[in-house]
């Protein structure tokens, strides 16, 4: 009888915390979906990154850092003040993880 496969059924995340990859994935994923808002937002409000440098009070480099989807290293202050620049706000909340998230 041929052997089972011990991850069928489990959950993708399960599997990320068996790598040990969890948290870094969850924190890449999270900055791209940042990184991609801010950008759509400049984009509707037809501002280069020059332009929204400026407004950051910031240089453009810093703004690419900022706008890097694999840069997870980003400070919390910068993105409220990225998004500030765009007359947006950012939503941070803490939730119950499930008995699963914390195995």
């Amino acid at each position: 009888m041929a052997k089972r496969n011990p991850r069928t059924g489990s959950r993708f995340d399960d599997f990320l915390k068996e790598e040990g990859i969890f948290e870094d994935v969850q924190a890449k994923a999270l900055k791209r979906a940042l990184a991609e808002q801010l950008e759509e937002s400049m984009q509707a409000a037809k501002l280069t990154k020059l332009d929204m440098a400026r407004k950051m009070a910031t240089s453009r480099s810093q703004l690419d850092r900022v706008l890097d989807p694999s840069n997870v290293s980003v400070q919390l202050d910068t993105l409220i003040k990225a998004a500030r620049a765009l007359g947006k706000e950012i939503e941070i909340k803490i939730k119950r993880a499930t008995k699963k998230e914390t195995a």
